[in-house]
């Protein structure tokens, strides 16, 4: 449970300061409990003839991490203990309060946090601090008066950029801004404060209240034109969510209609959005990717992490480099070997590229990219493996390659490295077939771009040693990427879970669906491309040749079609040739391809298919639904399988490995607010009408009659059955 501690600092001058401290580990953060402390000791504070002013800071060298997501379902007793609103709280007993109060700010001041601290008479931080409002990374906006202050203490471009893109700033540059009154060092910041909060008290400074500053906010017309510009760049980046248009909506009632005014618009808006379906699904990500780290049977068996200093990586292609830099930039060491000089060469200077990338972006330093790249060894044998911790092999899909490639890593490399695959399909059993080391052979697949993408996909075998597995979650944390652990088969989770995604779209146009038309409804879905937009990029090499695995291990229920094949034997394969289901110009951009129809016709000929008017004519929700009702299917078996054992792994998956909209809560979060009766019945529609590709699996078919969730609810129902 939360609290404020307050204790009297009473220095040489003899003049008292009440320093009201924030007690929450680990990040002091807002809840009902910590706000009827505050409010208690603000009121002592306030009363005691002794106080002259006040400080609040946070314990633990942190100030306050925000309003705990836990406290909205807190019961309404628990809040109406606090007799104010949190809002009442911070605008009468803090801003209004007849003593001064400023704020010592140390780690962190975000969401409510930063709300309180701008409701304080004055603010110092240490010049590491990092300040922020990112609630719209909930699905909420601020709600104790973020959106009416924080435009009138920095100004109201650097507000939109702040709150619309939940962009942080650090305590120099917020001192910089205005956000800040000065800088002190974490020993002096107390200090500090003290002797601010006694000149505001003593009129040696100004005791200004923020919520009625206007000398940083633009006037009328000018509001207008910024918030009517952030509106339009809201469209163009999110055009399926409606609270960034709300918040927008709430600063400038604040501008225009004033303070007061904007503050109950606020309010409002806030309760409204909380109860949204945008905002539970952002929730939901945002614990479930905190859960991804937490594996049974392996995280909480008392494991410590050893070190991963030294990685090798076999094979310096577009993968092989990727993941080279990724692990550079987050200083490890790594050995990168190619089979002859001129690979070698390409491989390294991908990865220079990549670099040079960064720091074109403001990513990266100059000097940041050549201390990197000192971390870079080129090598074209295996002599320097020897003392490395851990070896990647990232070399094309091959099985018989791979398997050599293992079989001479277990010669050359110390008995405790760890042997990973970088591979995205092929069964880790096959792959290590040949060697002894079946403890310590796991699945390190990185996506594309792996110096990019977030995801890690942790794939362990039954013989995998937990020690492995705790060793890779602590590298994906070192290098930034979110882990999901998964257990052995082919295109393990992410990759198996969407093979039917792009099939699907295949029958479709099969069927008589223009595909331009099926990459457009998925894009105004929310997905960054669609799925012939897709295969272009992967390359029909790659996608006949995963096509191949898939029907191979599940020939049942992969769907067979000539159109890629076709394609691909007229060397029209993808991006790279600037020739596939779209064309491209020397910057890539795409547009359609007027030879793909003659290619459609001959799959339609060759399938026995003709164009089917009904299912030319589906709505976009229906094509949405058809691509992606069957990945929900593929999950489902995922989940009964135990290749994944938590469903909310499966929606962070499907969200970083593929791009699924985070806003719609991940694959399976998103089919639970449609039901599994509903998703069963669409397939079993879907089958009767095209086949057995549509066919719901058993899990999906119990879950449908039983009225059990596919996803949050999942693991639960899986116990009781």
């Amino acid at each position: 449970m939360g609290k404020t501690e307050m204790a009297v600092l009473v220095g040489e001058d003899g003049f008292a300061v009440a320093l009201i401290t924030i007690v929450n580990p680990p990040v002091n953060a807002l809840s009902f409990d910590v706000l009827i402390s505050l409010a208690t000791h603000y009121e002592e504070a306030l009363t005691r003839d002794d106080v002259k002013a006040i400080v609040l800071t946070g314990s633990n060298g942190r100030f306050c991490g925000g309003f705990d997501i836990n406290a909205f379902q807190s019961p309404t007793s628990a809040k109406e203990k606090l007799k104010v609103t949190p809002n009442e709280f911070l605008t009468y007993y803090v801003e209004g309060g007849k003593k001064p109060t400023v704020a010592a700010i140390d780690g962190l001041a975000l969401g409510g946090g930063l709300e309180l601290a701008m409701a304080c008479h004055g603010r110092l931080s240490t010049s590491y601090a990092q300040l922020g409002l990112p609630e719209l990374q909930l699905g909420i906006i601020p709600g104790m008066g973020g959106t009416q202050r924080l435009p009138r203490l920095v100004g109201l471009p650097k507000s939109l950029e702040m709150m619309i893109l939940s962009k942080s700033i650090r305590g120099k540059e917020a001192h910089s801004l205005g956000l800040i009154d000065a800088i002190a060092s974490p020993a002096d910041l107390i200090s500090a404060a003290r002797l601010w909060a006694l000149q505001i008290a003593d009129h040696k400074r100004p005791w200004a209240k923020t919520i009625y500053r206007t000398d940083k906010l633009p006037s009328s017309k000018e509001a207008r034109e910024i918030l009517n510009f952030a509106r339009a760049q809201a469209r163009k980046q999110a055009p399926n969510v409606m609270h960034p248009l709300v918040c927008i909506d709430v600063i400038e009632e604040g501008i225009i209609s004033g303070p007061q005014a904007g503050l109950m618009k606020e309010v409002k808006c806030a309760k409204e959005l909380q109860a949204s379906q945008t905002s539970k699904s952002l929730i939901h990500v945002f614990f479930a990717q905190r859960a991804t780290s937490k594996v049974p049977g392996i995280t909480n068996i008392g494991l410590l992490p050893r070190k991963i200093k030294k990685v090798a990586i076999v094979g310096g292609g577009l993968m092989g480099s990727g993941i080279a830099t990724a692990l550079i930039s987050n200083n490890i060491l790594v050995i990168l070997k190619e089979i002859n000089e001129k690979f070698l060469r390409a491989g390294i200077d991908r990865v220079r590229e990549n670099l040079e990338n960064r720091v074109k972006k403001g990513h990266m330093t100059q000097d940041g990219m050549e201390k990197a790249l000192r971390l870079l060894i080129g090598v074209l044998g295996y002599e320097q493996f020897s003392d490395v911790n851990m070896v990647i092999e990232a070399v094309i899909e091959d099985a018989s390659l791979k398997q050599q490639i293992f079989c001479d890593l277990e010669k050359y490399c110390n008995s405790d490295c760890i042997l990973a695959t970088n591979t995205s399909t092929i069964d880790l059993h096959l792959i290590g077939q040949k060697t002894a080391s079946q403890d310590r052979i796991a699945g390190a697949h990185f996506f594309s771009p792996a110096q990019v993408m977030p995801l890690l996909e942790i794939v362990r075998t039954p013989n995998t040693s937990p020690q492995v597995v705790v060793d890779l979650l602590d590298l994906a944390k070192k290098i930034r990427k979110t882990p999901v652990v998964v257990n052995n088969c082919t295109g393990f989770a992410v990759n198996r879970m969407f093979f039917p995604y792009t099939q699907a779209a295949i029958l479709l146009v099969d069927h008589g669906v223009d595909l331009y038309r099926i990459d457009l409804a998925i894009t105004e879905f929310g997905m960054p491309m669609g799925p012939f937009r897709l295969i272009d990029l992967v390359g029909f090499g790659v996608a006949a040749a995963t096509g191949a695995q898939y029907l191979q291990s599940f020939p049942e229920r992969c769907y067979k079609s000539t159109l890629i094949p076709s394609m691909l034997q007229d060397k029209q394969t993808g991006e790279a040739s600037c020739m596939g289901f779209y064309i491209y110009d020397d910057k890539r951009q795409a547009s359609a391809n007027p030879e793909v129809s003659k290619y459609v016709e001959k799959s339609r000929r060759l399938s026995g298919f003709t164009p089917d008017s009904m299912i030319a004519g589906l709505r976009n929700k229906d094509i949405v639904e058809m691509l992606f009702f069957p990945v929900v299917n593929e999950a489902c078996r995922v989940l009964d399988e135990g290749i994944s054992v938590k469903s909310s792994d499966l929606d962070i998956a499907s969200i970083m490995g593929m791009g699924f909209p985070s806003y719609r809560g991940g694959i399976l979060f998103w089919a639970d607010t449609m039901g599994a009766n509903y998703v069963y019945s669409r397939l079993m529609t879907w089958c009767e009408l095209y086949g057995g590709f549509f066919k719901p699996c058993n899990y999906l078919a119990e879950r449908a009659i039983r009225g059990f969730s596919l996803g949050a609810q999942i693991d639960r129902a899986r116990s009781q059955l």
